[in-house]
């Protein structure tokens, strides 16, 4: 493991009166500033060169992992995913991937055009409760996952403790939080923050603390309000570097309106604890190995 640097010191999330009292936090200090979208030929081509270099480098680790990922006790998870039937989505094949795993996958589905997304899953949480399984897999459909996907990744989350987990998003991936990125040379980092998608796991210790999902629609700022929770139990959260996912196939955002999320995040952290942005980007610990 590779601590960072503590000059900033421990997460401090921010507690409801500081957030509106404070002439040091602006309005809306849990946003990023930035899409993440990856445009024009220039950066998508050195983006994709970066990823194939990175891939090439981490062959030998890639296949250890399998070997051992393959290994690790099946486990029982649920994978929720809501999906747009009016354009293009990849969630066919992102379940055909889940369901090659070792572990007991069960998959509910609903569709994403009526109610907000938060709502949505929580139908499917009332028509299959997490409770008995050992992860609970939020998925979108608009994400491309790699090969050998859930058996390395919850085999890493578990190795290091993480109670909510997300894959890295590759370097040509649309991910408008920096800190989600892969990194060379990482296998997990602890992190001070995770997001709410495309994908998010889980573990059953965080059940009874983040289920059922605030009704939300967008759900912008209900990841800066887990990662506060999530600092305050001193659960373990963090990003899965070995098991990089492709976010390409629409813009972000592009399915609401985007002023209308901020406008819902203000309301929903107006009187919650969360982590800003800032915090948000920090990486706490690496982990270069899995092994003992």
């Amino acid at each position: 493991m590779t601590p960072e640097p503590p000059r900033d010191g421990p997460i401090r999330p921010v507690s409801p009166l500081e957030a509106a009292t404070s002439p040091e936090s602006p309005a809306d200090d849990f946003l990023t500033g930035a899409s993440g979208y990856v445009a024009g030929v220039r950066r998508s081509t050195l983006t994709r060169l970066a990823d194939a270099a990175l891939d090439l480098s981490e062959t030998v680790q890639r296949t250890r992992l399998r070997r051992d990922a393959a290994a690790s006790p099946v486990r029982r998870v649920l994978v929720l995913s809501l999906v747009r039937r009016d354009v293009p989505n990849l969630l066919a094949s992102a379940h055909h991937e889940l369901a090659r795993s070792h572990h007991e996958v069960r998959f509910e589905l609903a569709e994403a055009g009526r109610g907000g997304k938060f709502e949505n899953l929580n139908e499917l949480l009332a028509r299959a409760p997490a409770d008995g399984h050992d992860w609970l897999l939020v998925v979108d459909d608009d994400v491309r996952l790699p090969r050998s996907f859930l058996d390395d990744f919850l085999f890493l989350a578990e190795r290091f403790e993480l109670a909510i987990a997300q894959p890295a998003h590759r370097r040509y991936s649309h991910a408008a939080w920096a800190v989600t990125r892969r990194r060379r040379g990482s296998v997990v980092r602890e992190t001070a923050f995770v997001e709410i998608g495309p994908v998010v796991a889980f573990h059953p210790r965080t059940f009874a603390t983040l289920l059922p999902f605030p009704p939300l629609r967008a759900g912008w700022g209900l990841d800066n309000h887990w990662s506060a929770l999530a600092a305050e139990r001193s659960w373990r959260i963090g990003v899965v570097d070995a098991t990089p996912i492709e976010h390409m196939l629409r813009p972000p955002a592009a399915s609401y309106d985007r002023r209308a999320a901020i406008a819902e995040a203000r309301r929903f952290l107006a009187d919650r604890a969360y982590v800003r942005a800032d915090e948000a980007q920090r990486t706490l610990a690496t982990h270069r190995r899995w092994q003992a």
